[in-house]
């Protein structure tokens, strides 16, 4: 059975011992050329199909990116953790919605069948 340790959770909650951490910079790196990549991909499909479907799934991605920029903002001491806090929770906040009005408009639009899109 799991037992809370509050040792455990101090120390896993200590901000300042985790702020430089180098394991901590490599996953907020390594989200960033992973997020950027996506939305360039993301980017370059909305350019090729000019709709508001893969306008809003390009935002969502857009805002992934600035959301590691916010996170490597606050290990290196630019964004305070409030602030931080704030930001990365509206940005779950918007990313969940637009990618639902996403998918809302892409339904909106005429039916179509799996053969219908072959070849898109």
């Amino acid at each position: 059975m799991f037992a809370f340790d509050p040792d455990v959770a101090v120390a896993f909650a200590s901000w300042p011992e985790m702020r430089f951490s180098p394991l901590l910079l490599v996953i907020l790196l390594l989200a960033g050329v992973g997020t950027t990549a996506l939305f360039l991909i993301g980017l370059a499909a909305y350019r090729r199909r000019r709709s508001r479907t893969y306008l809003l799934i390009t935002l969502a991605l857009g805002t992934l990116v600035v959301r590691t920029v916010v996170g490597l903002g606050t290990v290196f001491g630019v964004v305070p953790m409030g602030v931080h806090h704030l930001v990365e929770h509206t940005f779950d906040f918007l990313i969940a919605a637009v990618l639902l009005a996403a998918i809302y408009y892409q339904r909106r639009g005429p039916s179509r069948t799996p053969a219908d899109s072959f070849g898109d």
